[in-house]
């Protein structure tokens, strides 16, 4: 598995086998997609995971998932979306969490079909075997509510990928209540992209410093639903951090629960 969870078109032919998961939407997938990218059914995968019978604790859902995709333990998994790469980073975190070998491939379906990839590529062919779920081994962890309250005014270091508006309380999206935190630090999931692509680890190193965060931090990610979360997650990974969570269920989950506190403005 690659160190970074990042991968450009030009570096996929250095990992010999590998297979493509297409996080676009039906329609974008019949019109073209990579030789043998299979579709993930994105919209499900987001329900299921803030479902309570299907959540990212359920080991067995999760493992049955992934298998129907072709996935196995062993072989990488390249996740690509439409260029947003909040999608496909949602896709990677689940993935990953449950112990697949996955990296997301930087600008999505754009920056594909700009290479010669799409048509000449051959993804994995050989039969995969079941997928055996490793809750919790991934580069990135898991954090819920509980956990996350017991870890406010702690050394952990929180990082709202949300948007200006979002964070001071402006912009509550569908949430009752609206705000941050408290002691989260704002760096929005735009910031970190450029354009369609993840910034190289050096910018992003420069744009964690921006915001308060040191080298060795310990953090944890969230964003109101979980996709820019995960890519923030992605992005310290990429930026050098080695001890990074998502609270995946993020501030629309905390905005429910009365007893959690918000900071406004």
């Amino acid at each position: 598995m690659p160190k970074d969870p990042v991968i450009e078109p030009a570096e996929l032919a250095g990992f010999g086998a590998y297979r493509f998961l297409d996080v676009r939407e039906s329609t974008a997938f019949s019109v073209a997609h990579a030789s043998g990218a299979v579709r993930v059914p994105v919209d499900a995968w987001e329900a299921a995971a803030k479902a309570n019978e299907t959540s990212l604790n359920n080991m067995a859902h999760w493992e049955a998932a992934i298998s129907a995709l072709g996935v196995d333990n062993d072989t990488l998994t390249v996740v690509y979306d439409d260029g947003r790469m909040t999608e496909a980073a949602r896709v990677w975190f689940i993935l990953q969490n449950f112990g697949a070998t996955a990296a997301i491939l930087n600008g999505g379906w754009p920056a594909l079909a700009e290479s010669n990839i799409p048509s000449s590529v051959t993804a994995a062919t050989s039969p995969p075997r079941r997928f055996h779920a490793r809750a919790g081994s991934g580069n990135v962890g898991i954090v819920d509510r509980v956990g996350m309250r017991a870890e406010l005014g702690s050394s952990t270091r929180i990082l709202d990928a949300r948007s200006n508006a979002e964070f001071s309380g402006e912009d509550l999206r569908r949430n009752a209540r609206g705000g941050h935190l408290p002691g989260a630090r704002l760096l929005s999931h735009a910031s970190l992209l450029d354009g369609p692509r993840l910034r190289p680890a050096e910018e992003l190193r420069s744009l964690f410093t921006d915001a308060g965060f040191g080298p060795s931090d310990h953090v944890v990610t969230h964003c109101d639903g979980g996709g820019r979360a995960a890519l923030a997650a992605v992005a310290a990974v990429r930026a050098g951090y080695t001890d990074v969570r998502a609270y995946y269920l993020s501030f629309a989950d905390w905005a429910r629960d009365e007893s959690c506190p918000i900071v406004r403005g």
